[in-house]
């Protein structure tokens, strides 16, 4: 039984416990990186210390300069387009109420036309019945008269 429990603790261990195996592949990428690489990784983070430092110390006040030198013109050239737009607006707005005005004046003319054409058709119909009317009243003495005249013949 005492045989059997080791050989189930030796399974067990082979199976579950990694640690000599993680040992051996730590082992391995450590010797891979001292031997391959050396000081490679140390040597690329000092140059890039060494290239911020230089562009910190030389690069910086030349933009500083330039920027003192250019940034003035290009806020004078900004306010020089503000106000350019700022009269393009007001000319906009002195144009659109005029056209607004317009629009109005020929809505009312359009308007003052439109009735008197209305009351033109309104006296034309009228004048037009009329004549109907007075036609017809004409028509009915003339069918009235030979209708009087035919019956006298008649008789």
């Amino acid at each position: 039984m005492s045989e059997l429990s080791r050989e189930i603790g030796e399974i067990s261990s082979r199976l579950f416990d990694h640690r000599p195996f993680l040992n051996g592949e730590i082992k391995f990428m450590l010797k891979e990186f001292e031997d391959k690489r050396g000081d490679r990784e140390v040597e690329n983070l000092f140059s890039i210390i060494e290239n911020y430092t230089d562009v910190k110390d030389t690069h910086a006040d030349k933009i500083v300069k330039a920027g003192a030198i250019v940034l003035p013109l290009l806020n004078e050239k900004l306010e020089q387009s503000l106000k350019l737009i700022g009269e393009i607006e007001k000319d906009y707005s002195d144009i659109q109420k005029v056209c607004n005005e317009k629009r109005s004046e020929n809505q009312e003319k359009r308007q003052k036309e439109w009735d008197n054409f209305i009351d033109d058709m309104n006296f034309n119909c009228k004048r037009i019945d009329n004549t109907f009317e007075e036609k017809e009243e004409e028509l009915r003495d003339l069918y009235a008269d030979l209708n009087h005249k035919l019956n006298i013949t008649n008789k």
